[in-house]
Parts: structure tokens; sequence; C-alpha cells
């Protein structure tokens, strides 16, 4: 590969915080939120988009604010910020879904505004269409980044730093060890959301209801389409039958989420295997590729699946959701074997109860693993091994391939989020490394904040 030599050059430092949380997703929220508790301390979130919220606002669902049990396990910040919502009417209660646990609705365009009004209220600067490019890094301890963005190249020094990019960007560049994928380097493949409206709602409903065994959903009672807010997994001979006929869904189950509005669906059906999201050109081809399929997707629902005959595609998000990329090495590496065995941990600093659902890396299914209860997630999985000065939380959190493809949803990552930010405020008041951080302190602090660490 050719190469070039960049001159060194003196950079600017545009601030010095005392908490830096980089990523605006569902961890990066809650985390600066929580940082942000000691009225003292200055917390600065970075976001190369030009809103908050990320994942929140691609018209995902929230997935398992309830348990295995029906018990609600995600609370605190993150119950907040739907308590907000639902005050705004942008928000559905928490229904039980028996695949995946409970499903909370949310409106993608309000969520952006509230978390401004999160931040604005916590005391947090915000700054956007920033890259962190790199780390800087002294004697094995993260001390800022270095960022990049039309005003130039500068620096951002904090005396701690929570990396919520959920690629693990500025674990990646301190040089924390991270790996990707299943022992052969498989991703689970990213979806790009898109709305449909005009869906006649109760003709989908009977049918479903009515004729269980021609639109199969899986394990999920037919019962449960019958009224309130659902998601559809299953009417896979549909899938078939097209196919057969032509069609190409790139997908084996039809997974259909309703909005807010009673003729509103939200599709989760493109699939685009082998996107990397670190890279982007492996990005580029997902983004282009997951439009291409939108329109096939909408042919097949149109022409097979009942109320959707006249319906149109409304709009899509703005970018891919990404299930999986980099996840770093911790002081402990969460397993499945931990999640189904629900096994305690001394230091645990979130609870979450969604199965194993692993997207497969080829092919259009998946495979999913549930557990007879909820789980705890300890703090060693937010510490990296080797780097002190820095937490990471979300999706790009010590788990191994399995471990991640449960605890990857967005009410655990608030949740972990919420643990992180807790943390390192904690660290800074009582001057010690987050990695050397008294974790029941961050517990006693995280229940009076409303969180939930079990029974």
């Amino acid at each position: 590969m050719k190469t070039i030599k960049e001159p060194a050059r003196e950079l600017n430092v545009r601030a010095e915080v005392d908490v830096l949380v980089v990523g605006a997703g569902p961890a990066g929220l809650m985390a600066a939120e929580a940082a942000a508790k000691d009225k003292s301390l200055k917390v600065m979130l970075l976001e190369q988009r030009g809103y908050l919220g990320g994942n929140l606002t691609i018209g995902l669902p929230i997935l398992a604010f309830l348990g295995p049990k029906g018990n609600q396990v995600v609370k605190g910040g993150a119950q907040r910020l739907i308590d907000r919502l639902w005050a705004k009417g942008a928000a559905s209660e928490h229904k039980p879904c028996k695949n995946h646990m409970s499903l909370t609705i949310i409106d993608p365009d309000q969520t952006k505004t509230t978390a401004w009004e999160i931040m604005d209220d916590a005391g947090v600067e915000v700054l956007l269409y920033v890259f962190v490019v790199d780390t800087i890094v002294e004697n094995g301890c993260v001390k800022g980044v270095i960022i990049e963005s039309k005003a130039g190249r500068e620096v951002i020094l904090a005396k701690s730093v929570i990396d919520c990019t959920g690629d693990g960007d500025v674990a990646f560049r301190a040089g924390v060890e991270c790996t990707k994928g299943d022992e052969n380097g498989g991703m689970q493949p990213p979806t790009l959301m898109y709305l449909m409206k005009g869906v006649e709602m109760q003709k989908l409903r009977d049918a479903i209801c009515n004729e269980p065994e021609k639109y199969d959903m899986d394990v999920m009672p037919p019962a449960q389409f019958r009224d309130g807010k659902f998601i559809t997994v299953g009417l896979r001979g549909c899938i078939i039958e097209a196919q057969k006929q032509g069609y190409k869904v790139p997908v084996a189950r039809t997974i259909l989420i309703t909005g807010l509005k009673d003729d509103e669906i939200w599709v989760n059906m493109t699939r685009v295997n082998g996107v990397d999201s670190t890279d982007p050109a492996s990005y580029t081809h997902g983004e282009h590729e997951a439009r291409r399929q939108m329109y096939e997707v909408t042919d097949y629902l149109k022409n097979f699946v009942p109320g959707f005959e006249s319906a149109w595609i409304e709009r899509s998000a703005a970018f891919m959701g990404i299930r999986e990329s980099r996840v770093i090495v911790g002081k402990y590496v969460m397993t499945a074997q931990d999640i189904l065995h629900q096994k305690s941990f001394d230091d645990v600093i979130a609870v979450a109860g969604y199965p194993v659902d692993i997207h497969h890396a080829e092919g259009g299914d998946c495979t999913m693993l549930f557990c007879d209860d909820a789980y705890d997630i300890p703090y060693g999985v937010l510490v990296p091994e080797h780097i002190e000065g820095l937490l990471v939380a979300g999706r790009c959190s010590s788990m191994d391939h399995e471990a991640m493809a449960a605890t990857r949803v967005m009410s655990t990552c608030m949740a972990l989020g919420e643990a992180a930010g807790t943390a390192a405020r904690i660290a800074i008041a009582d001057g010690v490394l987050p990695s050397g951080v008294d974790v029941k302190k961050v517990q006693a602090a995280l229940l009076e904040s409303g969180a939930y660490l079990g029974e």
C-alpha cells in the first residue's frame, strides 16, 4: 500500500473537561446525564451526526425494559427518558412480548428533541459534527482525544473518557484489545429501517389471529396481536412462497413493528451480510444495498402480507442500524453462559432480560436462546483490560459474540451508559481512576437514581 508521511504539528486544545463522553446514542446520553449529576463537573458529549439519539432515532422499538418474568429490569435514566416521551404522546407502554420480553415504541423525531432537553437540563456541553480520530495516551492512561471537523484538528483533554461509539472507536485508537464477530470473524448483519403508512392494521391483525397456521408467528401466540402495539417475527411461509415466485426477500422472517399511529408499520427486513461498520467502503456498500432492498421488501409486503396492499413508503432511517462490530476485551468478558445461567455478580451495575438473539452472518435467519430470568451485568465489562482513564459502554462493552447478541439492545445499552457515567463521576470525586472506583458506591448511587440491580 502506498503511504505518505504526515508532518508533525501542534494542535489547539479546544476544551478541558472532567468527563468526556464520545457518542450520543442510547448509552452516551445516559452516561453524560449520569456524569453531570455532580454539577461541579464539566461534562462534554461528542457526536459525529447532526442530532442526538443514535439508534433511538431510526425507527427501532426499545426492547426488554421488562425481563422474562414480566418485571421491569431497566429503570433509572432510561425510564425517565420514556416518561418524558410519554408526556408528549411520543412513547407507548412497555407491552410484554414473548419473543422480545417487552416492546416500547418511541417517536424518532421527538426523541431527538427530548435528548437535547435532557442534556440541557443536565448542563452537558454538546459538540456535534466531530469525529474522534485519535486518542492521547500517557503512561497507559487516556488523557483526551483528538477530533477532526470543519474547524480542523483539535484536542479535548479529559480526566475521564467514556467510549459510547458503538464501534469502540476511542478504545481501539487507545490501544485497547478489541475483537469482532464470531470465531470466523462473521458479524451480525445490519438493517436499514423504514416506515410504511396506509397499512390496514385490522386486516393484518385478523390474518395473524384467524389463520395462525398460514401467518405463523414463530414462538409468539396469535392472541398477542389482537390489540395494542406489536412486533411480528414470522410469516415464513409467505416469504417462501414469494421467493418461489421470483421475489428477492433477504430475510427468512417478516419483522414488522407497529408505529405510534394506527396505520403505520416500521419494517425491519433489509439485511446486508458481510458489512463491517469500521470499514467505510464496506459500510457504504451496506447503505447502498439496503436502500435497493427496501423496494424489493416493499413489493413482497404489498403482494403477500394482508393489510399492505395500498401502503406506501413514508420515510427511511438516516443510517443503518449496526448490530455488531468491535467489542473490547475488558476486566471481565461476559459470555452467553453467564446469561443463560443467570450468573450473579458482586459488582453488578445493570440487569438485563433480553435473550441471546444472533442474526446469522450468512443467510437470512437468526437463532434465539432464551433464559429463565433476568441476568446481572458486572462492572468489569466497562473497564478495558490494560488502558486506564477509559470506560466503554454500550454494545462495544466487553462481551463475547453470543453475549453481545443479548446485551446490544437499547434498554441494556442505556443501563450500561448510566453505570459508566455514574462510575466516572464517583471516581473523580474520590480521586481514583475508573478501574479503581469503589463499585459499592457506584451501586448505591445507581439505586438512588432509580436503577434496578436485582432483588
